[in-house]
């Protein structure tokens, strides 16, 4: 993928999120705050739907924009072939853990395992 196309990806990734992080601050501030932090109305948050999907979005796109954003400062530092290489695959691995294992709780909660 050319390098260009990356940026993109990485700009969109941060206009998405800026938004989908703004509507989930919007949703917690109409509950209050302190209520929004007790126990049971954060398993209610991942049974419901909607918002169990607005979490996982996020989730998404900040693993991809914040990984994105490690390769970039990272090959900043040093070029070559081989590295660059291992820079790239090294955080798409790192990326998909992150997304995996958040997905994991997401629809751990979503189906009440906890």
């Amino acid at each position: 993928m050319r390098e260009s196309t990356i940026i993109r990806i990485h700009y969109a990734t941060a206009l998405a999120s800026v938004a989908f992080v703004a509507l989930h601050v919007m949703i917690r501030v109409t509950q209050g705050f302190a209520d929004s932090l007790e126990f049971e109305n954060v398993v209610a948050n991942y049974q419901f739907l909607p918002y169990a999907g607005i979490l996982e979005v996020i989730l998404v796109l900040l693993s991809i924009h914040g990984f994105n954003g490690l390769r970039v400062v990272l090959l900043e530092i040093r070029q070559g072939r081989m590295y660059e290489r291992g820079v790239t695959v090294a955080c798409i691995v790192m990326m998909v853990a992150v997304i995996a294992y958040g997905s994991r709780t997401i629809f751990a909660m979503n189906m009440g395992a906890f």
